[in-house]
């Protein structure tokens, strides 16, 4: 909710997928719940409801182990599910957990990751490749057509 506050580095966003393994899912999880994380940093799982069944179940499993036996009471841990997977496992699992989130604006979300993806003064960002007035450490790039050098 503040426009100062930094975007999450990669040690604190598992972006999900069928693919993703339970050791990556455990991993995010012991961090949510160790001493360290004290240290304002917001653990996230990125659409988890992506997530096979059998990881599933050990997301459940380590989160409520870890919530069970930790010291730390005032963890950081958000669980990301698209709201039309309603009946994924991660969503039922988790379900009284539930937060609905506010919607912003697009020109809202714009303008907050142009003040955060800005290259720091000083440094060669590989954004220079790209001829536009202002130089960000982030740039997508879409295909239609994959493998075409785009």
């Amino acid at each position: 909710h503040t426009k100062t506050a930094p975007l999450p580095t990669y040690d604190e966003v598992l972006v999900c997928t069928p693919n993703t393994e339970e050791e990556e899912v455990e991993l995010i999880v012991r961090r949510a719940f160790s001493p360290d994380s004290q240290n304002q940093k917001i653990y996230c799982l990125l659409g988890a409801d992506k997530l096979v069944y059998k990881v599933s179940k050990q997301l459940e499993y380590h989160f409520f182990r870890l919530l069970q036996s930790s010291t730390v009471l005032d963890y950081r841990f958000i669980i990301l599910c698209n709201a039309k997977a309603q009946n994924s496992y991660v969503f039922t699992a988790f379900h009284t957990y539930k937060v609905t989130v506010p919607c912003y604006s697009k020109t809202d979300i714009q303008a907050y990751l142009s003040t955060h993806l800005k290259v720091p003064h000083g440094t060669a960002p590989a954004a220079q490749a790209f001829k536009e007035p202002y130089q960000q450490n982030v740039k997508f790039i879409y295909s239609n057509q994959a493998g075409m050098g785009r």
